[in-house]
């Protein structure tokens, strides 16, 4: 285990200039885009880079672009330093911590909409928030040249709208999602967990619960609308604030109606007090 300390770079041309020595000695480039306050779940990200690439880069911007004006950019968990210490405990190559003005510049007037993937389950209710998204990620993908991108399963709506950008933008990147790492009760680790309350945090793990027995019922035969609408129940009489959607859709397209013998999954997005958190698992 390396303990060298990755390069901090703040430029796009700073990272660049590395990217293209690499390049020029034949090595692969993965990249793991996060927006820090990073986890376990992300270390699990830079962990797989790490085992399939040649080098690796992590990027933390917490990208103004993708939140509303009600929700928690001012107040999003930052700790750059300690970051720094875990990633290079694992031995990551490069971090690419920008501010705002080096990603958006003045008269920065471009935005990428994947169609059919926005408008639905999170992007229902943050009608702007997958735009942003799409439009940071193309940028990173374009910036870094990498070969291979990282991008986490508790967050399957993003994996699906970055991996059909890359494809209809021809960014030559491979998107591989990693599987949701969780707290041992079951709860997805995300950033936003530091907001929950003890009172809350014993309640949290019902999501988890709740939806992998809609899966379980679905898979045992019952209707995916009576399986869901039993779960939404159950999250309610558990303590749950509110239940945003639990759906059951088609794992490729996100749509509720499938072909027989598709994968489909079941998502959640359900609020605690004012801290939304999302889930999802494979039926």
């Amino acid at each position: 285990m390396s303990e060298a300390k990755p390069l901090v770079v703040r430029s796009v041309s700073a990272m660049r200039g590395e990217v293209a020595r690499w390049k020029m000695c034949g090595e692969t480039v993965g990249v793991v885009p996060t927006m820090g306050a990073l986890h376990a779940g992300h270390l699990a990200l830079v962990r797989s880079a790490l085992a399939a690439c040649d080098r690796v880069i992590v990027t933390i911007f917490v990208n103004p672009i993708q939140f509303a004006v009600n929700e928690d950019l001012s107040s999003y968990p930052r700790g750059e330093q300690e970051d720094l210490a875990k990633l290079s405990e694992l031995g990551a190559d490069l971090v690419f911590s920008p501010n705002n003005e080096e990603m958006y510049p003045d008269g920065f007037a471009t935005s990428v909409k994947v169609k059919g993937f926005t408008e639905v389950m999170c992007g229902a209710g943050r009608p702007h928030h997958f735009d942003g998204v799409a439009t940071v990620v193309s940028k990173i993908f374009i910036q870094s040249r990498a070969d291979r991108a990282y991008f986490g399963e508790k967050d399957f709506q993003q994996y699906l709208i970055v991996s059909r950008m890359a494809q209809d933008l021809d960014i030559p990147v491979e998107v591989i999602p990693i599987e949701t790492v969780r707290e041992a009760d079951g709860l997805a680790m995300s950033s936003r967990n530091v907001y929950l309350s003890d009172g809350q945090r014993l309640i949290a793990p019902m999501i988890y619960k709740t939806i992998s027995n809609v899966a379980e019922a679905i898979r045992g035969g019952d209707d995916p609308g009576v399986a869901s609408a039993k779960g939404t129940k159950k999250l309610v009489e558990a303590g749950i604030d509110k239940v945003e959607y639990l759906d059951v859709r088609d794992a490729r397209t996100l749509s509720e109606e499938w072909m027989e013998g598709c994968a489909t999954r079941v998502f959640t997005a359900v609020h605690l007090g004012k801290t939304r958190l999302i889930d999802n698992v494979a039926v």
